[in-house]
């Protein structure tokens, strides 16, 4: 049997993991990625994480068939290069060829794919995409990730920056968004978002149970609105409809665009379950074009949360076939 090693680099942790055949994590390794620092020294730590998830798994780089890289920014997977990340702090980053270097195994093929692409191809490979021939996953986290998948193809566009469905308006002139834009999908429907439109809404109505649950809990969190409209704030009600409503455009207008058979949405938001999911669903299927359609998009929580990224990473050797 071989194994397959997924790297999944993130600004605060890198973690390495070795999976099976049948799409199971066997062995982890991770440590802090440090930013900002050299970009080698980042490199170094992730060949070093590899190969200490081969030794945890009780195997060796013999065993490997591939290593595959899921990484924040443009990931140029036909040259190796991360042409840039903001996150990061990389520009021109020859991620493949350093990887290569510091494992000391030339002859170990090494992948690379933006982070959101490779959670996605991990959902379709393993999660709850599984089975689907197009798929579409959105993560709601501090930002609004994209990973589409067509035809079982991860879809990057001609530059490698395709997928930005976090930076796509749906509110002309509206809030503004780190991208340098206003009005994005990602300045409403990220946990960020949520957390900014629930502070707006505690300082126009300071009796708020809003107020009192942050001043307990010492912050607002993307949990705030939502337990306080379960404890029966009508000013958290209106926060937590105000982002569904935003967030069900989102995937209206992803679902238009793609109509994919299956579109899962991750991230810590999806948490709240039934109270988030029920009204978005809902206003999708009221809104979306096809909503007279026999076959409609499916719509679904992703199922495999942080390990996506190793998984959908580990085989991008397939993806690249």
């Amino acid at each position: 049997m071989k194994y397959y090693v997924g790297i999944d680099l993130g600004g605060t942790n890198i973690v390495a993991g070795v999976v099976d055949e049948q799409y199971n994590i066997v062995a982890k390794a991770s440590t802090k990625t440090n930013c900002p620092r050299p970009e080698k020294e980042i490199a170094e730590d992730m060949a070093k994480m590899a190969v200490q998830a081969v030794e945890n798994a009780n195997l060796t780089l013999d065993d490997i068939g591939w290593i595959g890289i899921g990484t924040p920014g443009i990931a140029n997977s036909s040259t190796g290069i991360i042409e840039y990340s903001n996150n990061l702090g990389f520009k021109d980053t020859p991620m493949v060829k350093y990887i290569s270097e510091f494992v000391g195994r030339s002859d170990i093929p090494v992948f690379i794919e933006n982070d959101a692409n490779a959670a996605a191809y991990g959902e379709y490979v393993a999660g709850a995409a599984k089975g689907a021939t197009n798929a579409v996953c959105i993560t709601l986290g501090t930002g609004v990730g994209g990973g589409i998948i067509i035809d079982g193809k991860i879809y990057a566009g001609s530059n490698f920056a395709g997928a930005e469905i976090g930076h796509t308006v749906i509110e002309v002139d509206g809030a503004q968004c780190s991208c340098g834009r206003k009005g994005c999908f990602e300045a409403y429907s990220s946990a960020t978002g949520l957390i900014r439109m629930t502070k707006e809404a505690m300082a126009e109505h300071p009796d708020s149970i809003m107020n009192k649950s942050a001043e307990e809990k010492g912050k607002v969190t993307a949990r705030t609105s939502f337990d306080c409209m379960r404890a029966g704030d009508i000013y958290a009600k209106a926060v937590v409809d105000k982002y569904i409503k935003y967030l069900a455009a989102g995937i209206t207008n992803t679902i238009n665009i793609f109509q994919p058979d299956v579109l899962c949405i991750g991230g810590g938001v999806c948490n709240e379950g039934d109270p988030l999911l029920l009204p978005m669903k809902a206003l999708v299927e009221k809104e979306v074009y096809t909503r007279n359609s026999p076959k409609n998009t499916k719509i679904v929580i992703a199922s495999l949360g942080n390990d996506a990224g190793i998984i959908g990473a580990a085989f991008l050797g397939r993806a690249n076939a």
